[in-house]
């Protein structure tokens, strides 16, 4: 039985602006609005939702499947994955198109302001868990995707009895209010940050408490103010990991729920899952990039004291405790 991440492989365009959204809006011209904003510097990365969990999840032990659909200019980013023994043989690659891209640019608090090309992705809904042999998965992560793939995997998962994590993110605003009750209930569990959870509710017409009925868990990242986990009529207050210095939170999130579904498929408990978790998002905001942070098993566990104190569990996230770190491949 496998953990099965479905969702974007991507190419991640990374800009910055060094200056301020919020001092180029103007509140009162919102309907008409025109903005163009010059960017000192860019940056190709390998991106994507499904990858970039999959990756963080490889650096703690893990070993998911990713189940995506990619372009014909997906070959540099296959050799990387293989190399750094991530799965690559639940991603169908589709001829005369290519692989999704999202282009991102961030201001000097962080905001961003993105948009994200489709492109291959757009075939994922003509592909099934049953259909590539996943029918038998342990559970199955459905992140951002084609928004017609995320709810057929909702209903295949419900049919099949597969648990199933639902992690709408950034395509809360292509799907409709239908679309998210049709798909949240009966879920395993529900990722949200706080301005997409309001945007579920806004949606749905849900209060928090209709929310918690339809889903078992609730997980609800807060930013700088850490995280909250809703179990078993429980609420879990998790804190933020100190960073050392932000510098993109392109992908902290994805990092966040790798160090998550990590550390719960390792049988940690809730509070110390989410502790990993936090620090998984940390590294990744520390680098520019969603897969360029990387740290050995002995600087995690380090890292986590100094942030939380000692945890003897968590050992039973690497098994082996290994020397380096995984490997990184540049593009040729």
């Amino acid at each position: 039985m496998s953990f099965v991440i479905t969702g974007s492989v991507a190419y991640d365009y990374l800009m910055f602006y060094p200056g301020l959204y919020r001092e180029q809006i103007l509140p009162d011209q919102l309907d008409k609005i025109s903005l163009s904003f010059l960017a000192e510097s860019m940056r190709k990365e390998r991106g994507g939702v499904a990858a970039n969990i999959a990756y963080t999840m490889k650096l703690l032990g893990a070993d998911p499947v990713v189940f995506a659909t990619v372009g014909q200019d997906f070959g540099d980013y296959r050799r990387w994955m293989e190399a750094n023994g991530l799965r690559t043989d639940h991603i169908v690659e589709i001829p005369g198109e290519f692989t999704a891209s999202f282009f991102v640019g961030s201001d000097q608090e962080q905001n961003q302001i993105a948009i994200f090309y489709t492109g291959a992705m757009a075939h994922a809904r003509d592909y099934s868990l049953e259909q590539r042999g996943l029918g038998d998965a342990q559970v199955v992560l459905i992140s951002p995707n084609d928004p017609g793939a995320m709810l057929r995997y909702a209903q295949e998962c419900r049919a099949l009895g597969i648990p199933y994590a639902y992690d709408p993110s950034q395509q809360i605003a292509r799907l409709s209010g239908e679309d998210l009750v049709a798909s949240i209930p009966g879920a395993a569990y529900l990722l949200c940050n706080e301005y997409e959870l309001a945007m579920v509710l806004n949606k749905t017409g849900w209060s928090l408490d209709d929310l918690r009925r339809q889903v078992n868990i609730l997980v609800n990242t807060l930013g700088k103010e850490g995280s909250r986990i809703y179990v078993d009529g429980l609420v879990v207050d998790v804190p933020a990991a100190r960073v050392d210095k932000a510098i993109d939170p392109t992908g902290a999130g994805d990092a966040y729920r790798g160090g998550l579904f990590a550390a719960l498929l390792a049988g940690l408990s809730w509070d110390v899952a989410g502790r990993v978790a936090a620090l998984c998002g940390a590294y990744a905001l520390e680098q520019r990039g969603t897969t360029a942070h990387q740290f050995t098993p002995d600087q995690f566990v380090d890292r986590y004291a100094a942030n939380f104190g000692d945890e003897p569990h968590l050992d039973h996230l690497f098994g082996v405790i290994a020397d380096e770190p995984i490997e990184d491949v540049e593009y040729e």
